[in-house]
């Protein structure tokens, strides 16, 4: 029989902020994690293995610490930023990956609403062509992994929460990524975004940016086909493999329709919404 450790003592609630909590990936993975669908932790066969967890960040000290790694990973590559809004809404989540409390990733994602999209101030044409096809569209912004973290899986597991809260439980068609045009390829490669608008100044991080959009039902293909099979990864050039299974994500997607009905399943907005610009 197969022997598993789970990541919190059996009957043990975790925090209502906390979304998952998952294994980092060793050099050679032989040992898939599975997910306990009940309370939405990962378990390892590997008793010493460290693990991190994807949390909302609902919190002044989350959203703080989250605030502190964008600004200290976007000053190192000498973009402008600013602090994160000292509290949340309905039309942003802040995820954060934290390793034993320390922030080491966060990325935010941006549902469409009457004040529109950071992305818009650049790129509305682009944007509003994507509405006027039908398409509901949101953004993620605000991406920031600590540079310590040599790991994948930290940067698939926060994608993949955010995909879910914009396509499973909010019904979102489309993201929209603004990204330096040195990391094209890389979005192209590893996550299947098209380029969908021109390289323009961006004047909130004082630095040049391409919109890339993705649809998020090939997204979803991806997933299925990939996720929760990290051996792929050998041979699949994607950051898909290092997803989370179908099981896996049927977990989480309970635990945040449990834990946050409201936050995370607000009315998709159809009307055409105006230019926000403020700053990102």
């Amino acid at each position: 029989m197969r022997r598993t450790t789970p990541a919190i003592r059996q009957g043990q609630e975790l925090q209502d902020t906390t979304i998952v909590r998952v294994p980092f990936e060793t050099e050679y993975i032989t040992r898939p994690a599975l997910l306990n669908s009940l309370d939405g932790s990962m378990h390892c066969d590997d008793e010493t293995g460290r693990q991190f967890t994807i949390r909302a960040a609902d919190t002044d000290g989350q959203r703080s610490s989250a605030s502190i790694l964008i600004n200290k990973m976007y000053a190192t590559r000498g973009y402008r930023s600013s602090f994160l809004p000292a509290a949340g809404t309905p039309e942003r989540i802040t995820l954060v990956a934290t390793d034993d409390d320390v922030t080491i990733g966060t990325l935010t994602i941006g549902f469409d609403s009457s004040e529109g999209l950071l992305a818009d101030q650049l790129f509305s044409s682009e944007t509003d062509e994507l509405r006027d096809a039908g398409r509901s569209v949101c953004e993620f912004i605000k991406l920031a992994i600590d540079s310590s973290v040599r790991s994948r899986r930290v940067l698939a597991s926060l994608f993949h929460v955010a995909f879910i809260c914009a396509h499973r439980l909010r019904g979102t068609d489309n993201v929209v990524i603004e990204v330096n045009p040195r990391h094209v390829r890389y979005y192209e490669r590893m996550l299947g975004f098209k380029v969908a608008g021109p390289q323009r100044l961006n004047p909130r991080v004082d630095a040049p940016a391409v919109l890339l959009d993705l649809d998020l039902c090939y997204g979803s293909s991806q997933i299925d086909r990939f996720g929760g099979q990290p051996e792929y990864a050998l041979v699949e050039r994607s950051l898909y493999p290092y997803f989370f299974s179908a099981h896996e994500q049927a977990g989480i997607v309970r635990r945040l329709q449990r834990k946050q009905p409201a936050r995370m399943s607000i009315p998709r907005q159809h009307s055409t919404p105006q230019p926000q610009y403020a700053t990102a």
